[in-house]
């Protein structure tokens, strides 16, 4: 490295010095120039490189109008140039350090007292709370859905089983009552050729009273059936009764038993009459009607017919506690008691 000349020997730099002395002193260009290039850049033993390079500082003497300047009147400075290694990070061992010292307070930071420090903990450790109850609370949906589905499941299977079980006593009811009235349909009618022939082998017993009547006719009248019991009579009070009293007389008998015609005369109606049921109306030849009521079939439904003919059978139709025969008897439009009418015509009931 260049620099300025030495002063001379024996002369002491820090007094002052005179011009006559040991002579004026003056920098030259090339004793003033600064150095070339840069700082080198020595390697050290070892591999690692290290400058020692010294930067010195050059005296720049000033002629002034007070007197002559010098080098050795200022002080000189040392400057010292870090390293290379220094200047890229330190080396190895300060990088290692550092690393060192990251990795610790990266490991810190979930141990840390206050919340601040533990904030990316605390918001992972909230999420995965989250997340957890929300699984939960999709299996409990789940579960409660398919319990749900289990229930109604079960719930309309033992309907189903319910209405099928139903169904199959209604059908076995209704069987049973359909043979209950063909057997009796199939005894009054075995009843009545009884009858029927029993009157043609002998003449008509003489009219008597009693409660059952055996259907016999006298003066062309006859009983409007068979094998029958009196229940009701004309004129009796009860609420079962829309007028609030009875309007005709009931032949109690078995359902399918058949039905005649008290007289000639002929049918004027015959369809349904709610609480009467089925009912057929007849006139006779005298004007006086006749009802049968609560019939099972209906004969005949219009035309003439002839005392005894039979036009019906009984049954439990409309408005009734049984199978039996409601007959009413009408004169200009009133009822009037059966059971006095029928003994008018010279028939026991």
């Amino acid at each position: 490295m260049a620099s300025n000349s030495p002063a001379p020997e024996g002369i002491d730099v820090q007094e002052t010095p005179t011009a006559g002395a040991w002579g004026e002193w003056n920098p030259t260009e090339d004793s003033a120039r600064p150095p070339r290039g840069k700082h080198r850049v020595m390697k050290a033993r070892g591999g690692l490189a290290r400058s020692s390079t010294v930067l010195g500082v050059g005296v720049i003497a000033a002629v002034g109008a007070g007197g002559i300047a010098t080098a050795q009147d200022r002080p000189q400075v040392a400057i010292s140039v870090p390293s290379l290694p220094d200047l890229l990070g330190g080396g190895n061992e300060a990088r290692s350090d550092d690393a060192g010292t990251g990795a610790q307070r990266t490991a810190e930071i979930p141990r840390q007292a206050d919340g601040q420090d533990r904030g990316q903990a605390d918001a992972g450790e909230a999420l995965r709370n989250r997340i957890l109850l929300q699984a939960e609370s999709q299996q409990d949906a789940a579960e409660s859905q398919a319990r749900a589905e289990a229930e109604r499941a079960a719930r309309e299977a033992a309907a189903q089983e319910a209405r099928s079980q139903k169904e199959a006593a209604d059908k076995e009811a209704e069987e049973a009552r359909a043979t209950a009235e063909k057997a009796a349909a199939d005894k009054a009618a075995a009843d009545e050729a009884a009858a029927a022939q029993a009157a043609a082998a002998k003449p008509a017993a003489p009219s008597g009273g009693g409660s059952t009547g055996s259907g016999k006719s006298s003066g062309g009248y006859v009983l409007p059936t068979s094998s029958y019991t009196l229940t009701s009579y004309y004129g009796a009070a009860g609420s079962m009764w829309s007028s609030g009293y009875h309007t005709g007389l009931d032949f109690a008998a078995p359902t399918g038993t058949p039905v005649k015609a008290v007289g000639s005369g002929k049918v004027i109606s015959a369809g349904w009459s709610g609480a009467y049921g089925y009912r057929i109306v007849l006139q006779l030849d005298d004007g006086t009607e006749v009802w049968y009521c609560h019939l099972s079939s209906m004969s005949v439904t219009s035309g003439a017919v002839g005392a005894g003919e039979t036009i019906g059978r009984v049954g439990a139709t409309g408005n009734v506690t049984g199978a039996h025969l409601h007959l009413e008897v009408r004169k200009g439009g009133s009822t009037i008691d059966p059971l006095g009418w029928l003994n008018s015509k010279g028939l026991s009931v």
